[in-house]
């Protein structure tokens, strides 16, 4: 019993943490939109520029994943899928700027691998969360968005630097409008699990 408690208040400062933060998700998702608009207007971009805009986006990511698990109170629990988040999408974006002459076939492993993992973050954080909230299927979709995107690229590996600039930037503006609109609705989750959280 004093488990599940204790599983039940994380679970709620973690909705709470996210319901005052909740512009950092939507910022989250105007940088993947950003990212993917420029990957479609910019269509003769060359890999080394590609890598990149790719080490920038997946900088800005993870920095905005570490601004969301450390803003939560002092002795509230800083949220541990948050921070691995951040710290693969630096670690990535880190090894991308550093490397720039990186192959092709390296470039994609490195997207799937980034995908892959945060997606799986999201849908742990995703599934934690509805546990307090109903019908937060937006931020399941953007984890499980992201996990699909990882395997096709491994999937494909052999793709053109075009097709693969066209799938980053699909995913990119899907990822980043899922996130937008999760973010508006996170704003309205405060007053939600106030009378949502059992007692």
């Amino acid at each position: 019993m004093a488990a599940d408690l204790k599983t039940n208040e994380t679970v709620v400062s973690l909705v709470d943490l996210f319901a005052r933060k909740w512009w950092v998700v939507a910022l989250r998702g105007v940088v993947a939109v950003l990212f993917g608009v420029l990957a479609f207007v910019w269509p003769g971009i060359t890999l080394l520029t590609l890598v990149y805009l790719y080490s920038a986006y997946a900088l800005i990511n993870g920095i905005l994943a570490f601004i969301l698990a450390f803003s939560a109170p002092k002795g509230y629990p800083r949220f541990g899928s948050l921070i691995l988040q951040g710290l693969v999408s630096i670690v990535v974006g880190v090894i991308a700027f550093l490397m720039p002459g990186i192959t092709a076939l390296a470039f994609v492993i490195l997207i799937a691998a980034w995908a892959i993992i945060t997606g799986i973050f999201e849908i742990v954080a995703a599934v934690r969360l509805r546990k307090v909230i109903t019908r937060e299927w937006l931020l399941v979709l953007a984890g499980v968005l992201s996990v699909l995107f990882g395997v096709l690229v491994v999937a494909l590996p052999a793709a053109g630097i075009l097709a693969l600039v066209w799938w980053i930037g699909s995913f990119s503006l899907l990822l980043g409008v899922l996130l937008i609109a999760s973010a508006f609705r996170i704003r309205h989750w405060r007053t939600i699990t106030s009378v949502a959280v059992p007692v």
